[in-house]
């Protein structure tokens, strides 16, 4: 192979920046030639070299320490710390996803602005001195809602994901020519810092096995990115993954964690790539929470040791995750093993930096080990943010949910005989109403049920006003209700996230089937598709005149309040004691869920940048099933995640 000859020089990092030097210094330094080991971007060049099983980067040989980093999960105001700490972590990379409902929430309508400037970020990444693994999808998995797949996919109902379809693969090409043109001129080849791209993502764990997909895959990013850029893909170590996951033009690397057996991992590699460098993409430091199980943990010393057993290898190792962040609003995914399965809305991930962005004793154990392999940036590691415990808040019952249909849905209902999908009516996240009348009277309990697995994900039911319970996804599907005859029935639908991995991303919400009333199924829908995020941030419900509501704390429900900061925006975590399951959001900001009752996450992260100084902050609530007869919000100095729970967590990426 052809590799360039000019020698390497690291990219200087923030703590070895030189002081902007005089004309007269710039002209001796360009007549004693040392100008020349700053590699131009004509002659800048990071390749595989299959004779020596390493990378090249500028000729020379090359392998990278890197962590991952999900901009989407940390606030815009928060990039800089986090990538610092990162940079003096010792690494000399990042991995980057691009999730791209993120930024095309709807056909044709792009979002890369504030938190999604992702330019920003990578502008960002290179000022510190970073380079960058990019993963640009289209599918992410990443325990993001649907894998990073948008969910108007969906409106095409026979749609096949992740697959030579001709529907989804115009729009992928689509959003290909919107994302790809930002990113080539960051390529290192071109002056930036990216370095690789990867080329979807772990395809062999899907059961389309589509190889033609693939190839166009391959060649729209080759069309969009030139023939230059290193394309790779990240699969488990078995061999189906493998045999599905890989193409030939696309370099292909493996994920395994500090469980795993190091040789055979890498061996498992060698099978399809017999030569070229070593490459763990996804080596996990910790891993997901989902709700009702236990927060999950790995020791510092067991991920210390892993990553010493591969560097020792000469391999080049990606830590997924170095700082996982937070499912803010309705991003948090879901896995699908024998039953539904939604992840926390914290995705710290026992990480080496923190949910909230701190350095941890398993951060120092990681850069203990690569300071054996290479020389740590000079200066101390940034300190955790401060935090503050702004203490107890008082709220107070807005409305009822079943009050504010007006506000939450101006355009009013769609009729429908049966009920009618997320998708159908173009609902992406949140939260709709399904609303009928009791067809008949119903003097002794009868059973209102539905089918199995159409109820996605939670049915919060009211009957005259009154809850009744909740329907839920892989658990209890039927309630004993009785009436009169002309009843108002309704059931609030809660979407709580789209499968991420596996074979059931096409994860339609809502009420997929019709309920029944003793198995005669109810029919004559109106159904309210809720617009409660565009209300909040148009300054509702405390710019909006008092509601008479009923004092009842059960079913759904708005509560506000408001808190001042002692002259400081710190960040901080709120407890919910005494209620049951909802949506927080401060300032017009979604904070998230909060489901204490089934854990493990007990407080939802604030990042100081949603708080006001000197003026009020808006605290603004959905309970779904219940608030405690005195609702207060209690805002601590640090997170509670691990309630104890009877069993323990096992998951996917």
């Amino acid at each position: 192979m052809v590799v360039s000859t000019s020698p390497f020089v690291p990219h200087p990092g923030p703590a070895q920046r030189p002081a902007r030097m005089g004309l007269l210094a710039l002209a001796l330094l360009l007549a004693v030639g040392l100008l020349h080991t700053q590699a131009s971007p004509l002659d800048r060049s990071f390749q595989l070299d299959y004779e020596e099983d390493c990378f090249r980067k500028d000729g020379a040989p090359f392998r990278y320490i890197s962590g991952s980093i999900h901009y989407a999960r940390i606030p815009r105001p928060a990039w800089r710390d986090r990538l610092l700490k990162m940079y003096m972590s010792g690494l000399s990379a990042v991995q980057v996803y691009v999730p791209w409902n993120y930024h095309e929430p709807l056909p044709g309508v792009y979002d890369f602005a504030g938190d999604r400037d992702v330019e920003a970020f990578l502008d960002l990444t290179a000022e510190l001195g970073l380079l960058v693994i990019l993963r640009p999808g289209p599918y992410i998995c990443a325990e993001w809602e649907m894998g990073g797949l948008p969910a108007w996919l969906l409106w095409k109902p026979d749609i096949v994901l992740r697959s030579s379809d001709p529907a989804y693969l115009e729009a992928v090409d689509s959003w290909l020519h919107v994302l790809l043109p930002k990113i080539k001129p960051r390529l290192y080849q071109h002056g930036g810092n990216i370095i690789s791209v990867q080329v979807e993502n772990e395809y062999g764990s899907y059961y389309a096995c589509d190889y033609e997909y693939l190839r166009r895959l391959l060649g729209s990013f080759r069309a969009l990115l030139g023939s230059e850029v290193l394309l790779f893909t990240t699969d488990g170590t078995r061999a189906e993954e493998l045999r599905c996951g890989t193409l030939q033009g696309l370099y292909a690397t493996v994920d395994f964690g500090p469980g795993s057996n190091v040789t055979e991992a890498f061996g498992a590699q060698r099978r399809v790539e017999p030569k070229g460098p070593l490459v763990n993409s996804e080596y996990y430091t910790g891993w997901l929470d989902y709700w009702g199980e236990a927060h999950a943990s790995t020791s510092p010393e067991r991920v210390a040791r892993g990553l010493e057993d591969m560097l020792r290898l000469g391999a080049s190792v990606n830590m997924y995750m170095f700082h996982g962040g937070t499912n803010f609003a309705y991003w948090s995914g879901a896995d699908f093993k024998d039953q539904y399965k939604p992840v926390t809305t914290s995705y710290d991930y026992d990480a080496p930096l923190s949910e909230a962005g701190d350095p941890t004793e398993k951060l120092f154990a990681i850069r203990t080990v690569i300071s054996k392999f290479q020389p740590l940036p000079v200066g101390p590691m940034p300190p955790a943010t401060p935090k503050y415990a702004y203490g107890w808040v008082a709220l107070q019952k807005y409305a009822d949910v079943l009050d504010v249909l007006d506000v939450l849905c101006p355009s009013g209902p769609i009729k429908s005989q049966f009920p009618l999908t997320f998708e159908a009516i173009k609902q992406t996240h949140g939260f709709v109403v399904y609303r009928t009348q009791l067809p008949r009277d119903v003097l002794d309990p009868a059973t209102l049920g539905a089918p199995p697995h159409s109820v996605c994900d939670r049915g919060y039911v009211v009957l005259r006003q009154e809850y009744q319970g909740t329907l839920e996804r892989d658990g209890q599907t039927t309630l004993r209700v009785t009436g009169r005859a002309g009843d108002t029935l309704d059931v609030l639908l809660e979407n709580m996230g789209r499968i991420s991995f596996g074979a059931n991303i096409s994860d339609f919400k809502g009420l997929l089937g019709n309920l029944s009333l003793d198995s005669r199924p109810l029919s004559n829908w109106l159904i309210y598709p809720l617009a409660i995020d565009t209300a909040i941030q148009q300054g509702w419900p405390h710019a909006a005149l008092p509601k008479s509501s009923s004092g009842g704390r059960a079913g759904p429900a708005f509560y506000t309040g408001t808190f001042e900061t002692p002259g400081i925006a710190w960040d901080t975590f709120v407890k919910f004691p005494g209620w049951s399951k909802g949506q927080l959001w401060i300032n017009g900001f979604n904070l998230g869920r909060y489901w204490p009752r089934r854990g493990p996450q007990q407080t939802l992260f604030v990042p100081g940048s949603v708080l006001h100084v000197g003026r009020p902050n808006n605290i603004t609530v959905l309970e779904l099933e219940g608030a405690p007869p005195d609702p207060f919000l209690l805002f601590l100095d640090r997170p509670l995640f691990n309630r104890t729970l009877s069993h323990s967590s096992t998951g996917t990426e």
